[in-house]
Parts: C-alpha cells; sequence; structure tokens
C-alpha cells in the first residue's frame, strides 16, 4: 500500500516537473521567435529608404 502511494507520488511530480519543462521550453521558443521578428522590424523599415 505504502509503496504504490509512493510511486504515485514519484509519478506525479515526475509529471508536474515534465509540465513544466515542457512550458519553460515553450517559453523559449517564443523569446526566440519574438527577438527574430524584433530583428526583422528595422531591416523592413530600412528597406523602405533605399
Amino acid at each position: 500500500m505504502v509503496e504504490t502511494g509512493i510511486g504515485n507520488l514519484v509519478d506525479a511530480d515526475l509529471a508536474k516537473e515534465s509540465a513544466k519543462l515542457q512550458a519553460l521550453q515553450v517559453q523559449q521558443q517564443l523569446g526566440v521567435q519574438a527577438l527574430s521578428i524584433a530583428n526583422q522590424a528595422p531591416q523592413t523599415i530600412l528597406s523602405l529608404f533605399r
């Protein structure tokens, strides 16, 4: 009984940490995309003056 309870806690903790990791990875990807878009904007504006 106790072993099952501990196993469930470990599984739940792993699932929680996995979800946190996925969330951080998505945030990182969004950050990279935002920087990419921000870097493109000045180049686009400059190209209008050429």
